[in-house]
């Protein structure tokens, strides 16, 4: 008589973290790690916890499965998934036990599942679909997050953040007294006080401070609501609240920022003051009329993320000696240019720090006041009653400054308030709106300032950008294909010293490269070829979401004033002109830059050839 087959989930099998040891695709030392971790998270396998640690890619995770219980194994991110089959599986059980349809052929369904000893939710897909199970193993990481992709999992989402601020909801408190006596008692308590908006609003905020979100976008289409939240640079969606909470969510956030609730026509600003647990956090607001609704969207003003060093940011040592150099003048100006949103605020909040003591009287006009800083009188510019810059700026003049910091040159106006206070013993600093450092000296010309006067006030300009880093858990080197090189315009022989860079620079780069570039540049020259260079990218882990991308990088282009430059400058020559004789100089525009963190190994070539022109 034959033994009755051991059913899959009883056999005994190699541990996997003792499989990926054997197979030289983890070490001990990781291992133990990754123990330590899987610890704190109970009910967690070892085979998620690697890939979130970005220890092992998850394809080989999922390899040695399919060896260790000999089952077929696909790779999801090569599979489309039929909508239509995502109904014969309710998104509460794919979420709970990590399962996903993928092919139906008659009376058999192909599933994707992330557990192989789980067989028992194979009798439940059989009980609930009433088709025959194959089931097919998937990396677990790939599979929770295409179940969140492609299920409409709203209401899931929504519940575990509900859930997640549930024992919180105590420390949660807006902090600013708000008028409400306007607004009619019984249709504002209809309307913005019922539980579910206000835990959701609270909800909402507390993640995405948490998430270490820069804006949160509320958005009203024609059928549908979307949040979005802006993570290191780039937007993502998070969630869909049902369409009927359209109303009572603006209304709620129009009465946290002291907005008028019945206005609905015209946009509106204001601010709103939390205490998340004991942080205390402003969120900047800002109501627009569209379409289908107001859009509402809020920036995140936590203190706690203000970061006033800018080696942190990534600037180049040279650059920050120049820097720090022109703003230690008791006199000159200072310029940082950029599109929104490329750090120029923080820049010179940290160049604002590093001077502000007890013996200088710092003055700002900003609009608005993002952060507020001690020691420094700030000054909020309200164009409607007349306080512009340039109103700002006369008044600083009579209020004996040492430094002042104008928000933003607009027109000849200020310009030339800010012109004179460089050239009569002040400091200023300020920003405007260009796409490098030297095309900064023709817009200045072009607003109608002379050459001479120019010339005469300009200490430095730096111009920047803001990248994405590579993920420091799951970095891993790679060989640039032809069109990304291509894309860069260069070619696999180009040289570093085609490409301008000097021997103090290369040598920098290997001081300051990342742990993993660090040893591919100990032989790098002038002479080094673009095929010869170390490039690398993440393959995607839990700390970046998948994405190979965590944080954000600076790319700094700094121009100092040198005799030379002054000298064409009130020669008024053209913008390439000056641009080779600063290079010439010292500079290293935004491309040389960014090269140069590629080289060190913290950013991807694509992410500097979409910031940067060649």
């Amino acid at each position: 008589m034959a033994a009755p087959a051991i059913p899959l989930s009883t056999r005994a099998v190699e541990r996997l973290g003792d499989l990926l040891v054997r197979e030289g695709l983890l070490t001990t030392e990781n291992l133990a790690k990754a123990l330590s971790e899987q610890a704190q998270h109970p009910g967690q396998r070892i085979g998620l916890t690697v890939v979130r640690l970005g220890m092992v890619p998850e394809t080989e995770v999922v390899r040695m499965l399919a060896r260790q219980y000999h089952m077929p194994a696909i790779d999801l991110t090569r599979f489309e998934i039929d909508q239509k089959l995502l109904k014969l599986i309710p998104a509460e059980l794919a979420s709970k036990h990590i399962v996903l349809p993928l092919k139906r052929e008659g009376r058999v369904l192909t599933v994707a599942i992330a557990d192989p000893t789980a067989m028992g939710v194979i009798d439940d897909l059989k009980f609930i679909t009433r088709y025959d199970i194959v089931p097919v193993l998937a990396g677990e990481y790939s599979m929770r997050a295409a179940i969140e992709k492609h299920y409409e999992a709203t209401e899931i989402h929504m519940q575990s953040l509900l859930q997640d601020i549930a024992n919180d909801e105590d420390d949660v408190e807006v902090i600013e007294a708000q008028e409400e006596a306007s607004v009619d008692a019984n249709v504002l308590a209809a309307q913005v006080d019922e539980a579910p908006v206000v835990k959701l609003i609270n909800a909402i905020l507390v993640d995405a401070v948490n998430k270490g979100a820069s804006d949160i976008h509320f958005e009203c289409f024609e059928h549908e609501l979307r949040v979005r939240y802006r993570i290191d640079g780039a937007l993502a969606e998070v969630m869909k609240p049902p369409l009927r909470m359209r109303a009572a969510l603006i209304s709620r956030f129009k009465i946290m920022a002291s907005l008028n609730i019945a206005e609905r026509r015209v946009p509106q600003d204001g601010r709103i003051k939390l205490k998340v647990g004991k942080k205390v956090i402003d969120f900047r607001v800002s109501v627009l009329p569209t379409l289908f609704g107001e859009k509402v969207v809020l920036r995140i003003l936590d203190k706690g993320n203000l970061t006033l060093d800018l080696e942190k940011f990534g600037i180049e040592p040279r650059a920050e000696r120049e820097l720090m150099e022109a703003i230690s003048n008791p006199y000159g100006m200072v310029l940082v240019t950029g599109p929104t949103g490329s750090g120029k605020t923080t820049t010179l909040y940290s160049a604002l720090s590093k001077i502000n003591n007890g013996d200088v009287n710092i003055m700002t006009a900003e609009d608005p006041v993002e952060y507020n800083l001690f020691g420094i009188n700030q000054v909020q510019v309200r164009t409607e009653i007349g306080m512009t810059f340039a109103a700002a700026l006369k008044a600083f003049l009579r209020q004996d400054p040492n430094v002042i910091m104008v928000g933003e040159i607009r027109d000849l106006e200020t310009g030339g308030i800010a012109i004179k206070a460089a050239l009569t013993g002040h400091m200023v600093m300020s920003t405007l709106h260009t796409n490098s450092a030297p095309e900064t000296i023709t817009r200045l010309l072009d607003m109608g300032l002379e050459p001479f006067n120019v010339a005469s006030a300009l200490n430095l300009i730096l111009a920047q950008r803001l990248v994405r880093r590579i993920c420091n858990r799951c970095k891993v080197k790679y060989v640039p294909d032809a069109a990304e090189l291509s894309g860069a315009k260069v070619k696999a022989g180009t040289t570093l010293r085609e490409l301008r860079f000097t021997d103090d620079v290369l040598q920098d780069a290997k001081r300051n490269a990342s742990a993993e570039a660090a040893p591919f540049l100990v032989n790098l020259s002038l002479d080094t070829t673009i095929s010869e260079l170390p490039f690398f990218k993440g393959h995607g882990c839990d700390a970046c979401a998948g994405t190979g991308l965590k944080g954000r990088q600076g790319l700094y282009e700094v121009m100092f004033m040198t005799p030379t430059i002054k000298k064409l400058v009130m020669q008024n020559v053209d913008v390439q002109v000056l641009r080779d004789s600063a290079i010439t100089e010292g500079m290293l525009s935004l491309r040389m830059d960014g090269w140069l963190k590629v080289l060190k190994g913290v950013v991807m070539l694509d992410q500097v050839i979409r910031e940067t022109s060649s």
